[in-house]
């Protein structure tokens, strides 16, 4: 048994999208035989935001009681420690989380902006896992990543192209290891698909402001809808975006014939946001404009929950097609074209497809599985 400490951020940004990609890690490390410990830092003022009031604040006290219901729920209570802006310790204390730092065997950076890098030097290995394949090689070869010398042993990205010759996104001096998102399918409900239900998905218009390197600007997934945006008035299957973010076209949107809700709305809980999938016929999404111009390999946790959850995904393709195999239950397409031809695909014959998106989550994205090669490589 292995005592590893998972970094991210799920008091700062409390929704249920959030809270369903780091669990899936806790929980699989857990059910490995593993003893779990999640840790996290407010790292700088009002960095929590309050979904009640919509205010970034210093009061972090709704995700910290909303991170420790669902802990709780998974069978992780009191293995959990928040830092907020005023350096006070809620849930572990300063004392007992420096301790575990100690004696832990592996801590996994999943998004802490390296804050527990002090306390993680005395781990047996620190490993980073970059979840913005392309954005983060760009900003560290700019200098934008920390300090020139490595700070992790290792380097984990689920940009499955990242380090080879099938990305321009650079490899900034490192030996990037490949690892998918992990989903425990075990955990997700086969529910049966009602008519008529939509194909949706829960975006950010524009998560952050465009990378600039070598001369070239790479943006969000703005820029690529203007390739999709016409699809609603070209396929029989109802489409739906749960989106938030600036700027966003509302009233073209639906003028196109999307349908638009507030992605905030339906991820305001871990619950409500499976149920938002669940409610779904499938997913069709965008990727964000740096995955696709540097054929990142790119693909996502929400991705993965669909499939699980047996309902299949028409998704653009980040170059993730040479890592997955496409045509039933999943489809990576790169025009509007073959975008309509796999959603009829589908529509064709939707439970034959929403069984091999399952199993296609089983062979490839079962958290077990994926963690467990992930500790077999790292030897842990």
């Amino acid at each position: 048994m292995a005592r590893i400490i998972v970094g991210s951020y799920l008091v700062r940004f409390p929704f249920g999208g959030y809270f369903s990609w780091v669990i899936q890690w806790l929980s699989g490390f857990q059910r490995l035989g593993h003893d779990v410990y999640f840790v996290e830092k407010s790292g700088w003022a009002n960095a929590c935001y309050d979904p009640l009031k919509g205010v970034m604040t210093d009061d972090c006290s709704y995700g910290i009681a909303r991170l420790d219901e669902l802990l709780r729920r998974f069978g992780l209570a009191d293995r959990w420690c928040f830092v907020d802006a005023r350096e006070r310790y809620h849930g572990l204390s300063q004392k007992r989380i420096e301790a575990l730092f100690r004696s832990a065997d592996l801590f996994v950076d999943m998004g802490t902006h390296g804050s527990w890098l002090a306390e993680a030097t005395h781990a047996g290995l620190r490993v980073l896992i970059d979840g913005e394949p392309g954005t983060r090689q760009m900003r560290m070869v700019s200098g934008q990543e920390g300090a020139k010398d490595p700070e992790y042993d290792v380097y984990y990205t689920v940009g499955q192209n990242i380090g080879t010759a099938k990305t321009s996104a650079p490899s900034a001096g490192k030996d990037w290891h490949h690892v998918f998102f992990p989903v425990q399918v075990s955990d997700v409900l086969e529910t049966p698909v009602r008519p008529g239900a939509p194909f949706t998905t829960v975006m950010s218009w524009q998560a952050y402001a465009p990378v600039e390197f070598e001369g070239r600007s790479y943006g969000m997934k703005d820029v690529e809808f203007l390739e999709f945006r016409g699809l609603p008035r070209r396929t029989s299957t109802p489409l739906e975006i749960a989106v938030a973010g600036k700027n966003v076209p509302k009233t073209a949107l639906i003028r196109e014939g999307w349908r638009v809700r507030n992605a905030h709305e339906v991820t305001k809980s871990f619950d409500d946001y499976w149920t938002y999938i669940y409610e779904s016929g499938g997913e069709f999404c965008v990727c964000k404009n740096v995955f696709v111009e540097t054929n990142s390999g790119w693909f996502g946790d929400r991705s993965a929950a669909y499939l699980a959850a047996a309902r299949p995904v028409v998704m653009q393709d980040t170059g993730i097609s040479s890592h997955l195999p496409c045509g039933r239950g999943f489809f990576a397409v790169r025009t509007v074209d073959e975008a309509v031809t796999a959603l009829e695909t589908v529509a064709s014959d939707p439970q034959r497809h929403g069984k091999w998106a399952r199993e296609l989550a089983l062979e490839y994205l079962e958290a077990e599985a994926v963690l467990g090669d992930f500790l077999d490589e790292l030897g842990v």
